[in-house]
């Protein structure tokens, strides 16, 4: 590498000084790169491919497996099943390539709310890990300096970790069907591409569609019924927040998002901003963080039933927090307004503006935001609607103790201990259980899964395992012929 010119005065110019450290970012990354390959060689056992090619309706090719979504969970499925010589593996998304899941779209947080020691995507090796590429392009100790890891930065690791790793993955894809197709064996994906219908095949299908993948978000009716719709988005919509400035915003909800959302309509010159939320006080305590130990990570997904729920009804009891930083991020504005204890009653028009009734008395606002989070309901989801009526929900299989009912957990899919959805009646629609739900749904099954990292780093093996295991027992004959045709002399 040439040293850097000086200016004038004999010190180095700063051109000079950025282009230096650029290179330094490119030889560093090249070196990670080059010690992750040499990781993948090493590790690189079996070697032998073991799949064979089938072919659908028409002769057309079947992947082994299709996976929706190319977001983390997506990525990282896709990587965990090539290691395992899946070779015909496809990931679709229906966002443009490196842009899937929340992170440079709707999430408008500043950093992850995961706290940076969490593994998961490398799936336990070093080179592949976020702090290992971060360090190659800013040096040793740089991790370290680091607070939360900016959503940019993940955004960005992820990126890296498709092209690094040749994932492939077929961009601006949106499914719109999914069922059996007239070979058996073989599930048809139904798909917008390119501007025309096409129709993919594969043994199995992976749903990682994060965290909304078995339902929707929600808004209440009393305000979709009450509010015309450029009077109201949810924290998912994309918003005009320039178009807020000097307004007054009602926020409804206390998660993350609901704070995110309020502290980017203040930063925009929101005149004022009034979030409102059911419980008397904000939730201070975070459940994921007790999670976080291998019994419950690894072995939830082994639980009875009855243990499943109790678990699962508790950390949702307990209620999701906003982090220090959001809080502050929001509160630092003199213009916020938390209003604990607060839920709405009723939204209408009262003029120009909207009004909004608690048991504390009624507000006025000019915009509102719903941070109100999602429903578990796969009848919400299009791609879906030949699959869902078949599939066995939480209510079909376990009633729990009247003081323990939960409506929207009742609604979550009935998952097997691969992820795979389980028949509503036994021998219906066996086929349903060729597709594997790796999104926020299987939480009450298999616990901390899709769409969540810090259970990555075990479920996505719990997840790859199922498939090899029901794709090799699936061609157990063709197999059994292979080992009896085996000839190969070794003297």
């Amino acid at each position: 590498m040439s040293e850097p010119s000086a200016s004038s005065d004999g010190t180095a110019s700063s051109t000079t000084i950025v282009e230096a450290a650029g290179a330094a970012e490119v030889v560093g990354l090249a070196r990670l790169e080059q010690a992750l390959r040499r990781d993948l060689e090493l590790l690189d056992y079996p070697r032998r491919p073991w799949l064979t090619p089938k072919l659908g309706p028409d002769g057309a090719a079947v992947h082994d497996v299709i996976i929706v979504g190319g977001g983390q969970g997506g990525l990282v499925t896709a990587f965990a099943l090539l290691r395992e010589k899946v070779e015909r593996v496809l990931v679709v998304d229906e966002r443009p390539i490196d842009r899937a899941g929340p992170w440079l779209n709707f999430a408008r947080m500043v950093t992850l709310r995961t706290p940076k020691y969490l593994t998961g995507p490398d799936l336990g090796i070093p080179n592949l890990t976020i702090v290992a590429w971060y360090e190659a392009q800013h040096g040793p100790g740089s991790w370290a300096q680091m607070g939360l890891v900016p959503k940019q930065t993940w955004a960005a690791y992820l990126a890296w970790y498709r092209r690094v790793l040749g994932i492939p993955v077929q961009a601006e894809t949106c499914v719109t069907g999914l069922g059996p197709s007239d070979t058996p064996g073989v599930l048809v994906v139904e798909a917008r591409h390119g501007g025309r219908d096409v129709r993919l095949f594969a043994r199995r299908v992976v749903l990682a569609t994060g965290i909304d993948g078995s339902g929707a978000w929600e808004v209440p009716a009393m305000i979709t019924d009450a509010l015309p719709r450029d009077r109201w988005a949810h924290t998912r919509d994309d918003i005009d927040f320039a178009a807020l400035a000097g307004k007054r915003i009602g926020v409804l909800g206390a998660g993350a998002s609901a704070f995110d959302n309020a502290s980017v309509a203040l930063e925009h010159g929101a005149a004022a901003v009034h979030l409102y939320f059911r419980r008397e006080r904000l939730v201070d305590t975070n459940a994921y963080r007790w999670a976080e130990f291998v019994g419950f990570l690894r072995h939830m997904a082994d639980l009875p039933d009855a243990d499943k729920w109790r678990f699962i009804r508790q950390i949702l009891r307990v209620g999701q927090l906003p982090p220090a930083d959001t809080l502050r991020r929001a509160s630092a504005h003199a213009a916020f307004h938390m209003h604990p204890g607060s839920p709405w009653k009723q939204v209408e028009l009262q003029g120009d503006a909207i009004a909004v009734t608690t048991p504390s008395g009624t507000d006025l606002v000019d915009f509102v935001i719903v941070g109100t989070g999602f429903v578990t309901d796969l009848s919400r989801r299009p791609e879906l609607a030949q699959l869902w009526p078949h599939v066995a929900l939480w209510r079909d299989r376990y009633a729990a103790p009247e003081a323990e009912r939960h409506d929207d957990l009742a609604r979550h899919p009935y998952l097997g201990p691969g992820f795979e959805f389980t028949e509503k009646t036994p021998g219906e629609a066996p086929w349903v259980g060729q597709v594997h739900n790796y999104t926020f749904g299987g939480l009450l099954s298999l616990g901390f899964g899709g769409a969540s990292i810090s259970g990555m780093k075990y479920s996505v093996q719990r997840l790859v395992a199922a498939i090899t295991r029901s794709l090799f027992v699936e061609d157990r004959d063709a197999h059994f012929a292979s080992l009896c045709g085996f000839d190969e002399r070794e003297w």
